[in-house]
């Protein structure tokens, strides 16, 4: 039995209203939940994202996210965003539009990608795998 696709994935951001309006504008819809969650732990912000992915922001009850992201630590190294090489310079003039600073188009043999970050530094990508 091959092992089963990611359904989300959630994050957490020190500011969630500014987390909100920054995703909101880079992928161009607003969130399909904005809530506390039920058992008041956290509150998330979730956007629906193609293929069925859910992309979550999240700030947690009783304490507040301190500290800048650093993909040098344990834990997570960084987000891709599945895309076509076609999509790549569209994708750079999306983000120069957007205001975003990104690493502009880098080729490896493994595939092509556009890196920046989100407003807590987090390490997002653009990929498309080679042809």
């Amino acid at each position: 039995m091959p092992f089963p696709a990611l359904t989300h994935v959630a994050i957490t951001v020190t500011d969630l209203e500014a987390s909100t309006s920054w995703y909101s504008q880079l992928f161009g819809a607003d969130p399909v939940l904005d809530e506390d969650e039920e058992s008041g732990a956290f509150h998330h912000a979730v956007f629906a994202l193609g293929g069925g992915t859910l992309f979550g922001i999240h700030t947690h009850t009783g304490s507040t996210a301190t500290g800048s992201f650093d993909e040098k630590q344990t834990g997570l190294d960084h987000i891709a965003f599945a895309i076509e090489r076609s999509e790549l310079e569209t994708w750079v003039s999306t983000l120069d539009r957007l205001g975003i600073a990104h690493s502009g188009v880098r080729d490896a043999s493994y595939g092509s990608g556009i890196s920046f970050r989100d407003p807590d530094n987090i390490a997002l990508e653009l990929f498309a795998p080679p042809a």
